[in-house]
């Protein structure tokens, strides 16, 4: 397949570009550079300038608050947004439960909780992951038991990003004990307020707290909150893996951040001369700005597949794989330019730097070279979640090889 950019779509990045460089607020834009766990105020300030534009979930259907733009059109906004440093918006609420709630959720759902995310007013968490269940969610074992109007829910999820400062979570819970684990699996949506949930925050080894342990004891669910039928959570629960499998191939966030590691290189003197000089190094620059334009090409083939295709999830396994390493590979770059210098510095939420060791920042400190070390350790969860590359490799294996 031959893909090119039309006039159209040029014109179409020239817009994108425009409107995020009169409506973004400047501080956010100073915080968005470090890419690192975006404030929850910055993220709703964001969403609803976007929602206003009409640009807060392009990919959602149009009836629903979405856009009527190509695939094409849809990648170029992601480009801009990321080139830009505009923050990593509400996923779990744009990417993931809203295009469930689009699919399959019904009319009453719609109007309830979709016109939240589009403006920034609700926050979402992803009730996946158990201690036992991460890749092999079929294993999870948290039930929900109905009773009457209600359902009764007991379990627990671990590695529950943001589950700290959300509003609602989206579960997958066992409501059939009885029949094969993929088919006795429900969707329910469930408000994180409910009498009989705790979440307990988990330090991360870069000394954040984004993950979270959610416990629920004899938590009541109305059972209007179930999405879609019964006992068939898994098949609503493919399509949403299948899209973040798809975008963990992070293609615009790499770009950026190649753009980010280009600079430092540029800028950080090693023996006197910018590492942009240094031969080995810049291969390995080259090396990785190659395998992304593959990576790039890619992901547009998916983006212009024909919709419910099932080699579609073989290809979005292929694609968190590889783009998994890429995000990782160059987050490791950024920080092996920094050399010893890199562990001094790590992001605030007010967008400054902070020392961590008196005399090893360098002399002359721009804001691309703050928090680089600290997003390079978070990024070895990149392999992991969505579905550790292991697991995506048996998928492949099987679809693609008939292994």
């Amino acid at each position: 397949m031959e893909f090119s950019v039309s006039t159209v779509e040029l014109e179409f990045r020239r817009e994108v570009r425009q409107f995020l460089h009169e409506q973004m607020p400047g501080d956010i834009l100073q915080r968005g550079k470090h890419d690192f766990h975006s404030l929850r105020s910055d993220i709703s300030r964001v969403m609803k300038a976007l929602n206003a534009k009409g640009w807060a979930a392009p990919h959602w259907p149009a009836d629903c608050g979405g856009t009527d733009w190509t695939p094409m059109q849809r990648f170029i906004y992601l480009e801009e947004l990321r080139r830009a440093r505009v923050p990593v918006l509400d996923r779990p609420g744009i990417d993931l439960v809203g295009p469930v709630i689009c699919a399959f959720g019904n009319d009453e759902q719609k109007r309830r909780f979709l016109p939240g995310i589009l403006n920034g007013d609700t926050f979402w968490c992803q009730g996946f992951s158990e201690p036992n269940a991460g890749s092999d969610l079929a294993s999870l074992k948290t039930t929900a038991r109905r009773e009457g109007d209600h359902y009764i829910v007991n379990g627990q999820k671990i590695w529950t990003s943001e589950a700290n400062r959300a509003d609602w979570i989206f579960v997958l819970v066992r409501t059939d004990t009885e029949t094969k684990p993929q088919a006795g699996i429900s969707f329910l949506l469930i408000d994180l307020k409910t009498p009989g949930i705790e979440v307990r925050p988990i330090w991360s080894v870069e000394e954040t707290l984004t993950l979270n342990e959610v416990f629920f004891q004899d938590v009541k669910v109305p059972v209007g909150n179930l999405v879609g039928e019964e006992n068939k959570g898994w098949t609503y629960a493919k399509q949403l893996l299948a899209f973040e499998r798809t975008t963990s191939a992070e293609v615009p966030h790499i770009k950026r951040d190649l753009l980010q590691l280009k600079h430092l290189a540029a800028t950080t003197l090693r023996r006197g001369k910018p590492l942009a000089e240094w031969r080995p190094f810049v291969a390995r620059i080259a090396d990785l700005e190659i395998r992304l334009l593959a990576l790039e090409w890619s992901v547009l083939r998916v983006l212009y597949a024909r919709e419910g295709d099932p080699a579609l999830n073989a290809v979005a396994s292929l694609l968190k794989v590889r783009g998994s390493e890429l995000f990782q590979e160059v987050a490791q770059l950024c920080a092996m330019a920094m050399g010893d210098h890199g562990v001094a510095l790590i992001p605030e939420p007010d967008g400054h730097h902070m020392l961590r060791h008196d005399g090893l920042a360098p002399d002359v400190v721009d804001d691309e070279a703050i928090g680089v070390p600290v997003r390079a350790i978070f990024r070895r969860s990149a392999t992991i979640y969505g579905g550790a590359n292991e697991v995506q490799r048996n998928i492949i294996a099987k679809a693609v090889l008939g292994l």
